[in-house]
């Protein structure tokens, strides 16, 4: 049987586990279908625990069949602090006359713009993801790894700053795979090749999406 994408614990034995979907209630947060988080500790908490500084108006905008370990964190634009003269202490946070004489330089600073990780995209354990990078899909972040730029599709990175390992496919197959685009298949398709997707190859997967007429058509 298909998971259930609107089931906040999509395993039952394992209450460690959510679908972010059904959890997340702030409108500035957007994850698609059957993205989960796996905390041991508290992955209900996500939201206040995992996405910090979330302030602004970015919105933080996560795909569809991503994998988000224990601790990773998304940091958000509100977190930045003002860097266009000698002090960077945030007088504005503090109301009163602070807020009255320098709210207009926090309003001046420019934004880094929403943060937006695309689909089947795995985050190693702590990995940090700093505001406003646009990782594609099919990347692995490694295991404590600090992301400061954009990542490619199918790449994985890691250290701080996070730098390219490897793309996990050549490109004719990064292309493949995008234009089959597995992810917006209906789900009944996605279970009954499901082992494919795991243990196929991308011409293989895309020949499945022209099969079915799916195939991005560019």
């Amino acid at each position: 049987m298909t998971p259930d994408p609107t089931a906040l614990h999509p395993v039952a034995a394992h209450p460690r586990m959510v679908f972010l979907k059904p959890l997340v209630t702030s409108p500035k947060i957007v994850v698609g279908d059957y993205t989960y988080y796996d905390d041991p500790d508290d992955p209900t908490g996500f939201e206040q625990r995992n996405v910090l500084y979330h302030y602004g108006p970015e919105q933080l905008v996560i795909g569809r069949f991503c994998a988000i370990a224990a601790g990773t964190r998304f940091l958000m634009a509100g977190g930045d602090h003002p860097v266009v003269g000698p002090s960077t202490f945030p007088f504005t946070l503090f109301g009163g006359e602070w807020a009255e004489r320098t709210l207009d330089v926090v309003l001046a600073l420019p934004s880094r713009g929403d943060t937006v990780v695309g689909n089947d995209v795995w985050f190693g354990h702590r990995a940090t993801v700093m505001p406003g990078v646009h990782i594609g899909d099919g990347a692995i972040i490694a295991a404590g790894a600090v992301v400061t730029t954009d990542v490619a599709p199918y790449t994985i990175v890691g250290g701080n700053p996070a730098r390219p390992i490897r793309q996990r496919f050549s490109d004719d197959d990064v292309h493949r795979l995008r234009r089959a685009a597995w992810w917006d298949w209906p789900a009944d398709l996605i279970t009954r090749h499901s082992r494919t997707l795991m243990t196929g190859t991308p011409a293989e997967i895309e020949r499945t999406a022209i099969e079915y007429g799916l195939e991005r058509t560019r």
